[in-house]
């Protein structure tokens, strides 16, 4: 017995007990619940990273220790030491694994969701081996590389010097592989895919009949040259008779317009090119205009428009342009001004020619966009611009954490309102609301400029900040949102990696929560935004219901909702 202990012994004592223990408390706190509930096996996956990230930290700072001369003498000492942390890292990681259904659960219960009866513990742990064990042994080849390259330099320079030049250089070897090569050939494929899925998918959709539809024989944008997103854009929502059927109101039919990446060679063509479409259609004869950006892939999230033209009547144009093919998360990173880019072209050309016509006779111009689409279409208008001739407002759903007005807006909130729901001065130019609060603003009075953020608590679109790898983010201080876990507490670096797989999964919540926003909150918004007149609320709060209630809407229009990515 005590001969087969010996090679398990010797096993446990090189292991650095440092990385090891350090490893073991971080997968322990990567069970505890963030903003999304998470499935068995991406917890696994969440939980492999996390490790091998404490694994990382506490072999460096074991380097650190013994850098700097600090090794303790007595090997024995040193012995019981590693045996206690690695046991007692070891029992906290089990702790945690009993606890993490209860932890799951308290997400779910604050989205409405049934409660699992188990977190699955023994595939979580084995998920997780895999994930871990790839990240170490690339971060292993790293440090090799580093002794290696350091090992060469020590010949004519000092070794400490060697050592920092090893580091260097090899920095600039992974960045340039990493980012240079590997990262640049995997978003050319990428976008080369999703191009050819955007051209392939919606081949044999057959070509709208209404000459007002975008694509059609009347049309100035030719039905090749949209993709399958805008093809639903276009040919979904809803029809005069059908606004007519849910209002018990007399509606006429909304114009949609779109414009596609391969309608035009460039931005500024594109831009024109949706000015002229709109002409011809006479979207500057409705009552309400909408500039749209759609996500990455051109998505326009259904209920976001379709409760507008409820709303009004049909009385409602709406223009979108597309910016990319690439899913949101991948346009973000590999070309974030290209969307920037076109809202500008788009929104400079529209509103050049509404300023020219008499005030009595145009549109109410408004602003939107979903996530990807809240950011480009943010930083697509000047408001000191707009001071003399200011558009009516903006609905922004799901604004991403980088967007920068939403960002300095938020960051002059006042000081009694809390980061998830913030209040900007007396609420006349911006206003916050989720679906708690804020979606019925009795007694507030908006100025001439209207500007709505529609965001969840438990958006991690919205809420995620890189500063949480070090600091607590804001929304945790004092209340929290009401959608977001009682049991959720921050943790360096452990918290960064939490919310960053939350972004990936931002849509694995119900309607209503997380990134996925409901008509209703929409329907409101809009009510919020543009006060539609002839409205009483008895009859407002019988559209919201007609419009969520299941079976009445969706078998009119057909589904909203699609599983599809977003940031």
């Amino acid at each position: 017995m005590i001969a087969t202990m010996r090679p398990m012994r010797r096993f446990i004592l090189r292991l650095p007990a440092g990385g090891v223990f350090l490893g073991l408390v971080f997968f322990a706190l990567s069970l505890t619940p963030s903003l999304i509930p998470r499935h068995f096996v991406i917890q696994g996956v969440l939980s492999g990273f996390v490790f091998a990230a404490g694994y990382g930290i506490g072999i460096f700072f074991e380097w650190l220790w013994n850098f700097m001369g600090l090794k303790p003498s007595r090997r024995r000492w040193v012995r019981y030491a590693q045996w206690a942390m690695i046991g007692i890292g070891l029992a906290f990681a089990f702790l945690c694994l009993w606890l993490s259904t209860g932890w799951q659960n308290s997400i779910r219960t604050v989205m409405d969701m049934p409660a699992v009866e188990t977190n699955q513990p023994v595939y979580v742990v084995a998920i997780a081996i895999v994930p871990a064990l790839l990240l170490i042994l690339l971060g292993t080849l790293i440090v090799s590389g580093v002794r290696m390259v350091s090992g060469w330099l020590q010949h004519i320079i000092p070794p400490r010097v060697a050592l920092v030049g090893g580091i260097i250089i090899v920095t600039i070897i992974t960045n340039i592989t990493v980012n240079g090569v590997l990262a640049r050939w995997a978003f050319n494929a990428a976008d080369r895919f999703y191009a050819n899925l955007d051209t392939l998918a919606g081949a044999y959709e057959e070509q709208p009949s209404d000459p007002l539809r975008s694509g059609s024989a009347d049309s100035l944008v030719p039905w090749n040259t949209i993709g399958l997103d805008a093809r639903i854009y276009v040919q979904s929502g809803p029809s005069a008779a059908e606004i007519e059927a849910i209002t018990s109101k007399p509606a006429i039919d909304p114009i949609r317009v779109y414009v596609g990446l391969r309608s035009a060679d460039t931005v500024e063509e594109r831009a024109r090119l949706a000015l002229a479409e709109m002409l011809r259609v006479g979207a500057f004869d409705r009552s309400v205009l909408v500039l749209i950006m759609p996500v990455g892939t051109g998505w326009v999230q259904p209920p976001a428009i379709d409760t507008l033209e409820f709303l009004h009547a049909g009385d409602v144009a709406s223009v979108a342009l597309q910016y990319s093919y690439l899913t949101s998360s991948l346009s973000l990173v590999s070309e974030p001004n290209v969307g920037v880019e076109a809202a500008r072209a788009l929104f400079d050309i529209v509103y050049a020619y509404w300023s020219d016509l008499p005030p009595e006779d145009r549109p109410e111009l408004y602003l939107h966009g979903l996530s990807l689409g809240a950011y480009s279409s943010q930083a697509s208008m000047n408001l000191f611009d707009l001071l003399s001739n200011p558009i009516a407002g903006a609905l922004w759903a799901g604004p991403p954490f980088a967007s920068q007005v939403w960002r300095e807006v938020t960051g002059a909130r006042n000081p009694d309102s809390p980061a998830w729901l913030p209040q900007v001065g007396d609420g006349s130019i911006v206003r916050y609301a989720n679906q708690y609060e804020g979606l019925d603003a009795e007694g507030r009075h908006w100025g001439p400029l209207r500007l709505f953020y529609l965001q969840y608590g438990s958006d991690p679109i919205v809420f995620f900040d890189p500063g949480m790898v070090y600091r607590s983010p804001e929304w945790l201080e004092g209340e929290r949102a009401p959608d977001v876990s009682p049991d959720l507490s921050w943790y360096p670096v452990v918290t960064f990696l939490q919310v960053t797989f939350d972004l990936l999964i931002s849509q694995a919540s119900p309607v209503g929560y997380g990134h996925v926003y409901a008509p209703q909150h929409y329907l409101r918004a809009w009510i919020e935004v543009t006060e539609p007149d002839g409205w009483t609320e008895q009859e407002l709060d019988a559209l919201t219901i007609r419009l969520t209630r299941t079976g009445t809407y969706r078998d009119i229009v057909g589904g909203w909702f699609r599983e599809k990515e977003d940031i």
